[in-house]
């Protein structure tokens, strides 16, 4: 038996590709955010999904309770599904961000480097992963929806397909998008990545 599950990064915010978010509380979706996650949604409903599950930070759960409206299904959060903590550079300008030294390593060596007290990639991936199993034993031959954040959504992906996380860059994960994945005791496979449309 399997479980898909169905990734969807939040919609769109403000700050998308200017400022680094993190865990920063008051991030709310934008009106093109708010039109992503319907038309999720509206796709993720015809599939008919048995739950819902969504990180807590206000952008992701705002998505999950547009998509949770147009499928009818029941929502609740998850913390193992919240944006990785990128410590001391949440709130940065990435501008300002790409002049650190760190962020070049950060970005060139995701599983052995660390944001400034903050949270490893592979800390991420573990956490992610272990949630996946969790919910696959509890929800076996179910499709579920997880509303979660670019870097969560990649590390997740990574481990299933065999990929090292130095490889993170090499997917788009976009605001809005659904990526579909399938685990079962034969493995996993990714069916669908960064899908997105109305």
């Amino acid at each position: 038996m399997s479980t898909t599950f169905y990734f969807v990064r939040h919609g769109e915010h403000d700050l998308v590709d200017r400022t680094l978010c993190g865990r920063m509380p008051g991030v709310v979706l934008n009106a093109n955010g708010k039109e992503q996650a319907r038309a999720a949604g509206r796709r993720l409903a015809a599939l008919q999904p048995l739950r819902i599950f969504s990180s807590p930070l206000e952008r992701a759960r705002q998505t999950a309770d547009i998509i949770a409206e147009e499928t009818g299904c029941p929502l609740a959060d998850a913390e193992a599904l919240q944006e990785i903590d990128s410590g001391k550079w949440t709130g940065k300008a990435f501008e300002e961000l790409h002049a650190d030294r760190r962020w070049k390593d950060w970005n060139e060596a995701r599983s052995v480097t660390r944001p400034p007290a903050g949270e490893m990639m592979v800390e991420v991936q573990a956490r992610v992963v272990g949630y996946l199993e969790r919910l696959r034993a509890l929800h076996q031959s179910a499709r579920l929806v997880l509303v979660s954040h670019s870097d969560v959504i990649k590390a997740a992906i990574l481990f299933h397909i065999g990929m090292s996380l130095e490889l993170f860059s090499r997917i788009e994960i976009a605001p809005g998008s659904i990526s579909t994945l399938i685990i079962g005791d034969w493995g996993a496979k990714l069916v669908a990545l960064n899908e997105t449309g109305a």
